[in-house]
């Protein structure tokens, strides 16, 4: 079984943007998302997949990835997926011995900016850059499934400032 260790921080400056790669634009919709589990269509630049998320909101989770065509993506997304579409674009950072990712969420959701390391185990230690803020991995509307039923143009000026 895959499993996925994530920690997601809100971005607080723009450092990261000089160790950025030049980024990839994803488009992501759900298909179906619930308390047990997420499934999601996925278009990154020309490559695709059908992502299964477990439906626990916690740092580690069940996820499987099956690559599909682009040309299927770019359909299912347009006419399966609910809507609104997760629109970002995503930068690869390497800080220390990890590579970080930053998303730079556009459409609905343009203005949030959230950084996500993968690890290996949930002990892992990693170096927090100084541009990464508050942790909210613990935070359900940071989920991107959970931005679709609530995008971050939506949030009340105390729901951003809250974290």
């Amino acid at each position: 079984m895959a499993t996925e260790i994530e920690r997601k921080f809100l971005v607080i400056a723009d450092d990261w943007q000089r160790d950025a790669d030049a980024g990839t634009t994803y488009r992501q919709g759900y298909l179906i998302g619930c308390s047990t589990s997420s499934v999601r269509v996925r278009l990154a630049g020309e490559q695709a997949w059908l992502n299964i998320k477990s439906g626990t909101m916690t740092i580690s989770r069940r996820e499987y990835d099956y690559p599909i065509p682009a040309r299927d993506a770019t359909e299912m997304l347009a006419e399966l997926c609910r809507k609104p579409l997760i629109e970002k674009i995503r930068y690869r950072v390497r800080v220390g011995a990890h590579v970080w990712e930053v998303d730079c969420f556009q459409g609905e959701n343009a203005g949030l900016v959230v950084a996500e390391i993968e690890l290996t185990d949930p002990q892992e230690r990693f170096t927090v850059p100084v541009w990464a803020g508050h942790e909210v991995s613990d935070r359900l509307r940071y989920y991107n499934v959970n931005l679709v039923d609530y995008p971050y143009r939506d949030w009340t000026e105390a729901e951003r400032a809250g974290f």
